[in-house]
Order: C-alpha cells, then sequence, then structure tokens
C-alpha cells in the first residue's frame, strides 16, 4: 500500500491590472460617451452605455466578438462578452427599439440618440478596420448607428 503525504499547494501569484488603470479606461470611454450624447452626469453616460453594450453583445458573434471585448476596456468588454448570442439578428430599428425597453422606453427618437451616442463612440475607440469587421456581421442600417453612412451599390 502506498501512502502520500499531503503537500501544500502552492499558486503561480498572477499579476493584477491595475484597478486604477482599468478604472481610467471605462472612464474614459464613459466620459466620451457624455460628451457625445451630451448627458449631465457620467452616471447617465455610464446607464446608457451599459445598456447599448450589452444589447450590442448579444448581435456581435465570432472572432469579432472577442477581438471587440479585447479592444475595449475590461469592464466594456465583459458588457459585450457576457451576453447570451440572440437566436436572430435584429434590424437596427428593433435593436434601437429593444435597447429602448431596456432604458426605460424613451421615445424612438432619444433611444437612436441613446443607441448612436455610444456606438459613435465605441467605433472611434476601436478604430476603422475593427467596426468594419463589427458592421460585416450586423444587419444592414447598422452604419449610421455607429456614424458612418452606408453605401448601396449602383443597380
Amino acid at each position: 500500500m502506498t501512502v502520500t503525504t499531503p503537500q501544500p499547494r502552492t499558486t503561480i501569484p498572477t499579476v493584477p491590472l491595475s484597478p486604477r488603470a482599468e478604472d481610467t479606461g471605462w472612464l474614459r470611454l464613459t466620459e466620451a460617451v457624455r460628451e457625445a450624447g451630451q448627458y449631465p452626469t457620467r452616471a447617465e453616460a455610464e446607464r446608457v452605455t451599459r445598456a447599448v453594450l450589452s444589447a450590442l453583445g448579444t448581435h456581435v458573434t465570432g472572432d469579432e466578438r472577442v477581438a471587440l471585448a479585447q479592444a475595449l476596456p475590461q469592464e466594456a468588454g465583459h458588457l459585450i462578452a457576457s451576453q447570451i448570442p440572440a437566436t436572430h439578428p435584429l434590424t437596427a430599428r428593433e435593436f434601437v427599439n429593444s435597447t429602448a425597453t431596456s432604458l426605460g422606453s424613451p421615445t424612438p427618437p432619444t433611444a437612436r440618440w441613446h443607441v448612436s451616442s455610444v456606438l459613435s463612440t465605441l467605433a472611434a475607440h476601436i478604430g476603422e478596420p475593427l467596426t468594419t469587421r463589427v458592421l460585416a456581421g450586423l444587419p444592414r442600417g447598422y452604419a449610421l448607428l455607429f456614424g458612418r453612412g452606408e453605401l448601396m451599390a449602383a443597380g
């Protein structure tokens, strides 16, 4: 019979991200949304940002979802990555309407303003190449929400 003696567990220490550095990234993002949306407080901008990013997280899939989550501050990336993917993609109008519901049912123009304030800020933060990849995976109509024109092929 073999007898084993329990050994003390050793853990490999990890180098934690400085909470201050992470807070700074989230604060900069929400401050940019506050300025873009002309919200009176950062708390309001943060509420809107959380709602829009959570909704977006259900519609961006695959490699673009991973890349988007990695390109954002940790808290924002978590909002994207933690969402269960939608079973069917929403049109841009349906996306705005569903976000309006999560924000307490503002009017359609107000909801569009909220969504565009966050998504145009997001586009500026993640850059042109990733924005293009994200838009390629979404139904037509989302480009305007990201602050871009949507070109149509001449027929």
